[in-house]
C-alpha cells in the first residue's frame, strides 16, 4: 500500500471516530462563564436599597404631587391643582428668586477661592498634608447643626464679628437680623466651606504635565498667560465636575438657612430657601401634596440646570484626548 493511500485511510478513520467528550461527533459548544450570578448577589443589597429608598419613596411623591394629603385622611386625587396653585404663592417665588440668589453668588464665589486656594497649596508648601486637612474641615462640618449655631453667634448682635468691627470703631449691624445681610450672611458660610472642591482641584493640578509649562516659559509666557491658556484648559473638566456637583448640593441647601433663621426664613423671607419653604408646607401645614409638587419642580429645576451645563461644557471644556 503507497504512502498516500495510508494518509486516506488514517483521515477516514480519525474522521469516523467521535470527538471526546462530544456525542455524535459534534465540537463541544464554548460555554459562557457563569458568573452573574455572583455579581447579582453583590448588587442585590444595593439594588434593594436603591428601591426602597430611593425609586419608591420618589413614585410615592409623584403620586401625591397629585393629591391633596395631610397625612390624616387619604389622599385625594385632585390633577394638576398644586402645580397651578404655585403660579398665585407669592412665598413660593420668593424662596425660588433666595434659592437661585444663593445658588448664582454663592457656588462661583466657593469655586473661586477653592481654586485659589488649591493652586496656592499646588506650589509645594512643607506640610501640604496639615494644610489640606485643615481646608477640608468646614466642607465636614458646613452642613452641620452645630456649625450653622456657631454661625449664628457669630454674626448676631452681639457676636464675634461685630466684636471685632468694635475694635475699629464700627458699629456692626445685626447681619442675621437683617433683611439687607441675613442672605449674604449664609451664602458666606456657603462660601466657607470650599475644601471640599478645592481637595478636587488640587488633585487636578497635580496631573498636568508640567513639560507644558516649562515649554510656555521657554517662549517668554507669563504667569498669567500659562494659567489662562494652559491651566485653565487643561483643568476645565474638573471645573465643570465641581460645578455641576456644587449646583445641584447649593439647590438642596436646608440646614443652614433653618437654623441661622430659627426656621422662619425670616427676617422678612430674606433667607427662606425653596427647601426651607418646602419643608414648612409639608411638615409645618401638613401640605403633604403640595409639598410633593414642590419637591418635584425642584427635580425639575436641577434637572434643567444640569443639562444646561452639559450643553455649555461643549463650549468651554476641553478634554486633552
Amino acid at each position: 500500500m503507497s504512502a498516500l493511500a495510508e494518509l486516506g485511510n488514517l483521515g477516514k478513520s480519525s474522521a469516523a471516530r467521535p470527538t471526546k467528550g462530544a456525542p455524535n461527533g459534534h465540537r463541544p459548544k464554548a460555554t459562557r462563564p457563569k458568573d452573574n450570578r455572583a455579581a447579582f448577589i453583590f448588587l442585590a443589597p444595593w439594588i434593594l436599597g436603591l428601591i426602597a429608598i430611593t425609586v419608591g419613596p420618589m413614585l410615592v411623591s409623584l403620586y401625591l404631587s397629585f393629591t391633596d394629603y395631610n397625612l390624616i385622611q387619604d389622599p385625594n386625587w385632585i390633577g394638576l391643582d398644586n402645580f397651578t396653585r404655585m403660579f398665585g404663592d407669592e412665598r413660593f417665588w420668593n424662596s425660588l428668586g433666595v434659592t437661585l440668589t444663593y445658588v448664582i453668588v454663592g457656588v462661583p464665589l466657593q469655586l473661586g477661592l477653592a481654586l485659589i486656594v488649591a493652586l496656592a497649596l499646588d506650589k509645594g508648601l512643607k506640610g501640604l498634608a496639615f494644610y489640606r486637612s485643615v481646608f477640608y474641615l468646614p466642607s465636614l462640618l458646613g452642613s452641620s447643626v452645630a456649625v450653622a449655631i456657631l454661625w449664628k453667634q457669630m454674626f448676631g448682635t452681639s457676636g464675634l464679628v461685630n466684636q471685632l468691627l468694635a475694635v475699629f470703631g464700627i458699629h456692626g449691624p445685626g447681619w442675621i437680623s437683617d433683611p439687607s445681610t441675613a442672605l449674604g450672611s449664609i451664602i458666606l458660610l456657603h462660601v466657607w466651606t470650599f475644601g471640599s472642591p478645592m481637595i478636587i482641584f488640587l488633585a487636578g493640578l497635580r496631573q498636568i504635565p508640567t513639560m507644558y509649562y516649562e515649554a510656555a516659559a521657554v517662549d517668554g509666557a507669563g504667569r498669567i498667560t500659562r494659567f489662562l491658556k494652559i491651566t485653565l484648559p487643561l483643568l476645565s473638566p474638573i471645573i465643570f465636575f465641581n460645578l455641576v456637583l456644587q449646583i445641584i448640593g447649593a439647590f438642596q441647601s436646608f440646614t443652614q438657612a433653618f437654623i441661622v433663621s430659627g426656621g422662619t426664613g425670616g427676617p422678612s423671607d430674606s433667607t427662606m430657601f425653596f427647601t426651607l419653604y418646602l419643608y414648612q408646607r409639608g411638615f409645618g401645614q401638613f401640605d403633604m401634596g403640595y409639598a410633593s409638587a414642590m419637591a418635584w419642580v425642584l427635580v425639575i429645576i436641577v434637572g434643567a440646570f444640569t443639562a444646561i451645563n452639559f450643553y455649555a461644557s461643549k463650549f468651554w471644556v476641553f478634554y486633552d484626548d
